[in-house]
C-alpha cells in the first residue's frame, strides 16, 4: 500500500506552500514538521517502496542523505524549496525544484507550479518571509484593496511567528495543528474571520514585540547590529519576527538577532533588505547553520564562537 507524506518547514512559507498544493491536488497524507529550525524532517520518514513524499521549505543539503535513502528505498520525492541545495543527485524518482534567487519563497515556486491557481496563500507567505516586494507583485494580478493586503500581511506575519521556538512547547500552536486549522480554508479572509487561532497568534506576537523593543542593541553602526535576548520563551518566539521587523525599519543594514541558551545562542540573521546577499554563507561558517541569502541562522553557536561570529557578521556587512 503506497503511503503519503507530507514534509514541511512549520514557518508561514512551509504551510502555505503545503496548502497551495493540497487545495489544488487532495491527499491525506501523514504530517511531518516542526519548530522553524527543525530542517533535518526527511530522515523521520521511514519510506517503503512506492511511498510519495512531498518536501516543502528545507534545505536539500541538509537533507541529502535522507532523501537518497528513502530514493534507495523505491520511495518517490518531489522537493521544492529556496534555499541552499548543495549537489543534488539524479534519479529518476526525484522531482526538484529549486530557485535560491533572493526574491522568491517555497510557496511562490509553489505558486509558479500550480500557475497562479492558489495565489492569494503565495502573497500570505512571502508576506511572512519578509518578502514584502514581492508579495506586493504577486498580488497585483489579484486586485485587492489595501485593506485586503495589510490583512494577507498580518495573516502571513502570524503564521511565521508562530513557528520560532527552541521546541514546540515554545509555540503557541504545533505547526501541524495550525497547518490542520489553515487546511480547511480556501480564502485566507474567511480564516481570517471565522478563527480565534488568528486572533490569539496577532496578540501574542504583539506581547513579544513589545518585549524586544525594549532591548538595547549590544553593538551598533551604519552597515549593521546586534541584539542578544534573554533566556525566556517570548525571546524564543518573537527572535525571528523581531529580526524582520528591524530589517524593515532599517533597510540599509543587516542585523543578527542572539537568544541566549544554555551554553551559548541561537541566531538569526538578516542582511540588508536593499542588498540581501550572504546571510546563508555567513551562517554555513558554523555548526547548525544556513538559509538563504537574505535571511539565514545557526541552531546554536556556542559562547566560545561568538567573537568569531561577531566578526565574521560585521565583516559581511561592513561595505
Amino acid at each position: 500500500m503506497t503511503l503519503f507524506y507530507d514534509v514541511f518547514n512549520g514557518d508561514a512559507d512551509g504551510i502555505c506552500a503545503l496548502h497551495q498544493l493540497r487545495l489544488e491536488q487532495p491527499q491525506a497524507a501523514e504530517l511531518i514538521t516542526g519548530v522553524k529550525r527543525d530542517i533535518d524532517l526527511v530522515a523521520r520518514v521511514k519510506a517503503a517502496p512506492g511511498d510519495e513524499i512531498t518536501v516543502l521549505d528545507i534545505s536539500f543539503a541538509r537533507n541529502a542523505m535522507a532523501v537518497e535513502a528513502a530514493l534507495d528505498a523505491g520511495a518517490k520525492v518531489r522537493y521544492f524549496d529556496h534555499h541552499y541545495a548543495g549537489d543534488l543527485p539524479g534519479h529518476r524518482n526525484l522531482k526538484v525544484v529549486i530557485d535560491t534567487a533572493p526574491d522568491v519563497c517555497t510557496s511562490l515556486l509553489v505558486d509558479r507550479h500550480l500557475e497562479g491557481r492558489r495565489r492569494v496563500w503565495a502573497v500570505v507567505a512571502a508576506f511572512g518571509d519578509n518578502l514584502a516586494g514581492s508579495a506586493q507583485s504577486a498580488a497585483a494580478s489579484l486586485h485587492l484593496a489595501p485593506h485586503g493586503l495589510a490583512q494577507l500581511q498580518a495573516l502571513g506575519e502570524c503564521i511565521n511567528y508562530n513557528a520560532y521556538g527552541e521546541s514546540v512547547d515554545d509555540l503557541n500552536y504545533h505547526p501541524a495543528d495550525l497547518y490542520q486549522a489553515i487546511s480547511a480554508y480556501a480564502d485566507p479572509f474567511a480564516f481570517i474571520a471565522g478563527e480565534p487561532v488568528f486572533d490569539i497568534l496577532q496578540q501574542s506576537r504583539a506581547d513579544d514585540l513589545y518585549l524586544a523593543n525594549e532591548i538595547v542593541p549590544e553593538t551598533v553602526d551604519e552597515y549593521s547590529a546586534v541584539y542578544v535576548l534573554p533566556d525566556e520563551r517570548w525571546s524564543r518566539r518573537v527572535n525571528g519576527p523581531f529580526a524582520n521587523q528591524l530589517a524593515l525599519r532599517h533597510p540599509s543594514r543587516a542585523h543578527a538577532i542572539l537568544t541566549w541558551g544554555t551554553g551559548g545562542f541561537s541566531v538569526s540573521v538578516r542582511a540588508p533588505i536593499e542588498a540581501p546577499r550572504g546571510a546563508d554563507g555567513l551562517c554555513r561558517q558554523f555548526v547548525g547553520g544556513g538559509g538563504r541569502q537574505g535571511a539565514a541562522g545557526i541552531d546554536f553557536l556556542p559562547t566560545a564562537d561568538l567573537a568569531r561570529f561577531a566578526d565574521a557578521f560585521a565583516l559581511t556587512y561592513r561595505n
